[in-house]
């Protein structure tokens, strides 16, 4: 009955807004930073008032930050990606609303326009002064030859992942543009978030109250399923692989 309910939903929506969360991504093989078991559990998140004021600590935080790169770096969008990609394609998903910092929805082969990151994106740095563009390789050579945080060659300014960290205001533009997005779809689709992370946990209910259908799909229950026209609980990649191959 449930997946019956899901693929008519899918049919009669035009404009649906898709939001995942870690849950998606954990299946390419990247922790989930917030889990019980997750990379924060063993390494206290970094403020982002201590990363502007201690050249040490932005020295701990390039440190972390090339440790866990591979991990990163060497995954690959899944079956869950791919299965979202498609129907962007189709023009059935208008945007992606990711919390996620992997850049795998773009891996997939949805256009960076129609994926809004909220937390920012982990794969590439950018000065916080002028804002121009680090690539990684260039930090991290320099970082490794003088154990010292990288600085703007423009403007000398603290250079720093395109990521969004505790304590840092969240992007005004990417929640504008968000908002937006959430405000026009008739379905709204939450994947493998336990929307707990607020002012981005908002979304869903504001979707909802706006008259668009909404569908969580997650492992575990989430506070917002008694919110929602249908909630799933499934493995996100297999769900999704098989359940809109009919969209392909």
């Amino acid at each position: 009955m449930g997946i019956d309910i899901f693929k008519n939903l899918l049919n009669e929506s035009s404009k649906i807004v898709v939001f995942t969360g870690a849950g998606i991504s954990t299946e390419s093989g990247i922790p989930d930073f917030r889990s019980p078991s997750g990379m924060w559990t063993k390494n206290q998140p970094i403020e982002f008032k201590d990363f502007l004021s201690s050249e040490d600590i932005r020295i701990e935080f390039w440190k972390r930050k090339f440790d866990i790169d591979a991990t990163i770096s060497n995954a690959k969008p899944n079956s869950g990606h791919n299965a979202i990609s498609k129907l962007n394609k189709i023009g059935k998903v208008y945007k992606v609303i990711t919390q996620n910092i992997d850049n795998l929805h773009q891996n997939s082969g949805i256009l960076s326009d129609d994926v809004i990151e909220l937390h920012g994106n982990t794969t590439y740095a950018k000065c916080l002064d002028c804002e121009k563009r680090y690539e990684l390789d260039l930090i991290k050579r320099l970082f490794e030859s003088t154990n010292k945080p990288p600085y703007c060659e423009e403007c000398k300014g603290i250079i720093k992942t395109a990521t969004i960290s505790f304590g840092q205001p969240m992007p005004k533009n990417e929640m504008l543009r968000a908002e937006e997005a959430t405000l026009s779809c008739d379905l709204f689709f939450a994947i493998g978030s336990s929307l707990q992370v607020y002012p981005a946990a908002s979304f869903p209910i504001i979707a909802k109250n706006n008259g668009a259908n909404l569908v969580i799909l997650n492992r575990e229950a989430t506070d917002l399923d008694k919110y929602a026209d249908l909630v799933i609980h499934n493995e996100i990649g297999q769900f999704l692989s098989e359940n809109l191959a009919l969209f392909n």
